[in-house]
């Protein structure tokens, strides 16, 4: 039995995935969680063997929380499911430990044989993240610019997409306001922007927003 873990903040898409393994014999859903900070209270003490975490809940970063339960449980699968541009994202999240990325949009076969597939040890990637992998090895110095940005920067510049305040994110981060200060004038020398109005156009017109 694949014990399953679904970490979503909209109620009807957790609904909807326990609907999905309930008709697969070789699955349950042992627990849930609807934002960052409750995946982080439960991952250490429920059963669970895959974890589905959508990116984009309240609470923790989803980079954070892939760092810190690869950390703990370095074989044990997690699975981002998101809404966001798997060709913007996946490549970040797989490289801080999680298993795989798919699409909220996939079909609900598709789901259920990624989840078998990474319960087996295995990894996932579709085959259009294979090839950006390949071209950002092969070709490091034409990527966008907001790929060179380090995780804790661009963990950063998520949040002020999302509209929370540089003393908001240091006590999210457990950083000082000091800090944080110094990874937004990174991100903006990186970025070459001036203000925050600024980067999240820019989050825009990369599609880095759903």
């Amino acid at each position: 039995m694949i014990n399953v873990m679904i970490a979503d903040d909209h109620a009807i898409v957790r609904e909807g995935l326990k609907r999905i393994f309930a008709n697969e014999p070789d699955m349950s859903v042992s627990a849930e969680a609807d934002s960052g900070d409750e995946v982080f209270k439960k991952f250490k003490v429920e059963n669970w063997d895959v974890l589905i975490l959508d990116m984009a809940m309240p609470g923790r970063n989803s980079l954070e929380l892939i760092k810190q339960i690869h950390f703990y449980y370095p074989k044990k699968p997690i699975l981002v499911f998101s809404m966001y541009p798997e060709d913007q994202y996946a490549i970040r999240m797989i490289r801080v430990g999680a298993s795989g990325y798919l699409s909220k949009e996939s079909e609900p076969s598709q789901l259920v044989a990624v989840i078998r597939q990474l319960a087996q040890g295995q990894r996932y990637v579709s085959h259009e993240i294979s090839e950006q992998l390949i071209e950002q090895i092969m070709n490091p110095e034409v990527q966008p610019s907001h790929t060179k940005l380090t995780n804790r920067e661009f963990q950063v510049f998520q949040d002020i997409c999302k509209g929370l305040r540089l003393t908001d994110i240091a006590t999210e981060m457990s950083l000082s306001a000091k800090t944080v200060t110094t990874y937004r004038s990174r991100i903006i020398k990186k970025l070459a922007l001036k203000t925050n109005s600024d980067i999240i156009h820019y989050a825009f017109r990369n599609q880095l927003l759903d």
